[in-house]
């Protein structure tokens, strides 16, 4: 893949007990050690997610888009709270092109959220939840898709500001999720020519044991990678994701096109490593049913 795949560090999250208690208390110091060490990671993006803040949001978001811009001036940021007002207290204080993370399917989040994106000249997620929730397939994430583009249009945003969000299920009980994305892939620049795209890659492996869940997200990455993602909000630290999707790692990503393709692989005889991503593209492909000991099967 001729174009450079995006990294968005996913790690500064108010959910995460130190980071959420470092918000709380206005103490920069975490936040901004954290920061510089996912910039040194080589991330594109940090992605700064307060979540719904919705006391004394607009305050807090502008502090920590200051506090962490002032240690990694050449990082742009992607902020990431549902709270409006605290968007755009954001987006007012941003040195650089910020992305707006997210915009779900919903007329009251696109028109509430919509104008900052050319008020602030902002990139934005569509995210492709709409108002019945979570698509069910390919199909229902087209719908979704055009009712953004549409109003989009009416906002004057163009495709090339936008990256589309499919929605990464856990594959441990929603799998048929993670193949229909990959589906939705192969459809999104004939909906929508330009655009970008984009996932909360780790998803993918929620509520799989802590040590299985890299080699899941590696895997799926290569797969919607192959299908034309743009990018990924994904764990900063994972050095080895950051290889495949660089490049770096040409042997992996043809085991998993091979799965892909349904060529015959003689899994026993390989490496080990390569044997972990052939069982589990196999795994996010349904063809093997998922336990939490399929590298073992």
């Amino acid at each position: 893949m001729s174009h450079h795949f995006i990294r968005i560090g996913e790690n500064l999250n108010v959910v995460t007990k130190i980071y959420g208690q470092a918000m709380k208390e206005r103490n920069p110091k975490p936040l901004q050690e954290l920061a510089v060490q996912e910039a040194e990671k080589g991330v594109d993006y940090i992605d700064v997610n307060i979540g719904p803040a919705r006391k004394g949001g607009e305050e807090l978001m502008e502090w920590i888009v200051k506090a962490i811009q002032e240690v990694v001036p050449n990082v742009p940021l992607v902020l990431d709270t549902s709270n409006i007002a605290a968007m755009e207290a954001g987006l007012k204080v941003h040195k650089g092109r910020a992305i707006i993370n997210s915009i779900m399917a919903r007329p009251e989040r696109m028109d509430g959220m919509m104008p900052l994106v050319k008020k602030y000249d902002a990139y934005m997620i569509g995210l492709l939840w709409g108002p019945e929730g979570m698509p069910r397939d390919e199909h229902e994430r087209g719908m979704l898709t055009a009712e953004i583009l549409a109003k989009a249009a009416e906002y004057g945003i163009n495709n090339e500001d936008i990256w589309f969000d499919p929605i990464v299920a856990p594959l441990n009980i929603q799998q048929s999720q993670l193949v229909a994305n990959l589906e939705y892939m192969k459809m999104l620049q004939d909906m929508a020519p330009g655009a970008l795209s984009t996932c909360g890659l780790s998803n993918a492996s929620n509520g799989v044991p802590e040590d299985l869940r890299p080699i899941i997200n590696r895997a799926y990455v290569i797969m919607m990678q192959r299908h034309g993602m743009a990018s990924a909000i994904v764990d900063a630290f994972d050095d080895e994701l950051a290889a495949v999707v660089a490049g770096k790692k040409p042997e992996t990503v043809k085991i998993v096109h091979d799965i892909m393709d349904g060529k015959s692989v003689d899994i026993a005889a390989m490496p080990k490593d390569l044997q972990n991503y052939a069982k589990t593209a196999r795994v996010i492909l349904g063809q093997v049913l998922f336990s939490d000991s399929w590298l073992e099967v």
